[in-house]
C-alpha cells in the first residue's frame, strides 16, 4: 500500500516524516530563509562594488585630462616593434649629437678642454708657466659669459647645455683649487669650505628640479663668483710683478692679492648658501612663485 503524501503550502508533496516532526520542519524552513537572505545580500552588494570600481576608474581618468594612464603607456611600450625602437633610439642619438655640436655647447666643451692645459703648466711650475696658466684660466672663466650669450642670441638653449654649463664652471674652479692646494698657495680649510658650499647648492638645485622648481642665482652668488675667479687668477700668477698703475709703479705681490680676494669671496659665498637653503626650505624660487 502506498504511503500517503501531504501537500505543502505551495502544492508540493511533503514526506509524512517531515509533517510528523515539526522541529525538523522548522529547522529546514529556517535554513532556507537564511540562504535566501544571504543570496539577497550578495545581490545587493554587487551594485555597490560596481559603483566603487566605476568611481575609481573615473578618478583615474580625471586625474590628468588627456594624459595616458600608466597601463596605457605600458601597453604602448609593449606594442613597439623592434624597428620602431631602433628608430626611436636613432632619433634620440641624432638630437643629442645636434645639441652637442651647436655653437654654445661647443664653447662649453672648449672650456672643459682648457682644464688640462692650465693644469699642465702648473705641474711644471715656474714664473713663466704660472703666468701662462693664469691666462689660460682667464680664457676658460671669461668664456662662461660667451657661451651663455651665444645660447640666448642663437636661441639654442638646450637640455644638454643646461647640464654642461654649470658642470664646466665647477670643474674649472674645483680643479684649479686642487692644484693650488697641491702647490701650497691656498689653505686646506678654504678649499674644503668652497667644495662643501658647491656640493650643497648643487644638491639643493637637483632636488628642487625634481619637484619642478628652479632656484635662481642670488646676487651674493654672483659676487662670490667674481671675487673667487679673480682671486684664483692672481694665485695662478703667484709671483711679484711691477705694475704701472698710471699714478705710480708698484711691486705687486699677486699671492697676497689672490689670497685676500679668495678670503673675501667666502663672505658672499656662505651668505648665498644660507639664502639658497632658506629659499629651498620655503620653496621660494626667486621669481615671486612659491
Amino acid at each position: 500500500m502506498s504511503t500517503p503524501q501531504s501537500l505543502g503550502p505551495g502544492g508540493e508533496s511533503r514526506d509524512p516524516a517531515d509533517v510528523a516532526d515539526p522541529g525538523h520542519s522548522n529547522d529546514s524552513l529556517a535554513d532556507e530563509a537564511d540562504a535566501s537572505v544571504a543570496a539577497a545580500g550578495n545581490d545587493a552588494e554587487e551594485p555597490e562594488d560596481l559603483e566603487a570600481a566605476e568611481h575609481a576608474s573615473a578618478e583615474a581618468g580625471s586625474a590628468e585630462p588627456g594624459a595616458p594612464s600608466s597601463g596605457e603607456r605600458r601597453r604602448a611600450r609593449v606594442r613597439l616593434t623592434p624597428e620602431e625602437r631602433r628608430e626611436r633610439r636613432r632619433k634620440r642619438s641624432e638630437r643629442l649629437r645636434s645639441e652637442l655640436l651647436n655653437l654654445p655647447n661647443g664653447v662649453t666643451m672648449l672650456r672643459i678642454a682648457l682644464i688640462p692645459v692650465f693644469l699642465a703648466f702648473l705641474t711644471y711650475e715656474n714664473r713663466r708657466n704660472s703666468f701662462i696658466a693664469a691666462v689660460v684660466f682667464s680664457v676658460a672663466a671669461i668664456s662662461d659669459w660667451i657661451d651663455g650669450w651665444l645660447a640666448r642670441v642663437t636661441k639654442k638653449i638646450t637640455t644638454l647645455g643646461k647640464f654642461l654649463d654649470p658642470l664646466a664652471d665647477k670643474l674649472i674652479v674645483l680643479s684649479a683649487l686642487v692644484m693650488l692646494l697641491r702647490l701650497g698657495r691656498v689653505p686646506v680649510w678654504v678649499v674644503v669650505l668652497i667644495f662643501a658650499r658647491e656640493f650643497l647648492i648643487s644638491g639643493l638645485r637637483t632636488i628642487a628640479a625634481t619637484e619642478g622648481l628652479v632656484i635662481s642665482a642670488s646676487q651674493g652668488g654672483k659676487w662670490k663668483t667674481s671675487l673667487q675667479l679673480t682671486g684664483i687668477i692672481c694665485l695662478f700668477v703667484h709671483y711679484q710683478f711691477r705694475i704701472d698703475y698710471f699714478v705710480a709703479s708698484l711691486q705687486t705681490d699677486f699671492q697676497l692679492v689672490g689670497a685676500t680676494l679668495l678670503y673675501l669671496s667666502l663672505i658672499p659665498g656662505v651668505a648665498s648658501a644660507i639664502e639658497y637653503v632658506r629659499a629651498f626650505y620655503t620653496l621660494d624660487t626667486g621669481d615671486g612663485q612659491r
